[in-house]
């Protein structure tokens, strides 16, 4: 389980850390047989072909259980879950609910 580190605005550690541990899941899962490819965090993931829709629910089942959040059904959305930095912002922002 990732443990919780202070939010410090968008270029927190945290915010990296959502962002390298998700690529590399991606990479690891998803992109095996095109090691080349470089995610860039606002790559839009469906758009660039690099998951699909199965791979959308692979990668909430990911971000569910390895960052501590859960996703409702009309929060699996493009925006949340469209790129690397829609992923991190959407941790970040139910993190900070949780704490509240």
């Amino acid at each position: 389980m990732y443990e919780t580190t202070p939010i410090q605005g968008e270029e927190s550690p945290a915010r990296e850390t959502i962002i390298d541990q998700t690529r590399e899941y991606i990479l690891k899962n998803f992109l095996y047989m095109r090691p080349d490819v470089v995610i860039e965090p606002s790559a839009a993931l469906l758009e660039h072909r690099i998951i699909d829709s199965l791979g959308v629910v692979e990668l909430l089942a990911f971000v569910e259980e390895t960052f501590g959040v859960s996703a409702d059904d009309a929060e699996i959305t493009e925006e949340n879950f469209g790129s690397l930095d829609g992923i991190a912002k959407f941790v970040l922002r139910k993190r900070t609910a949780a704490m509240s």
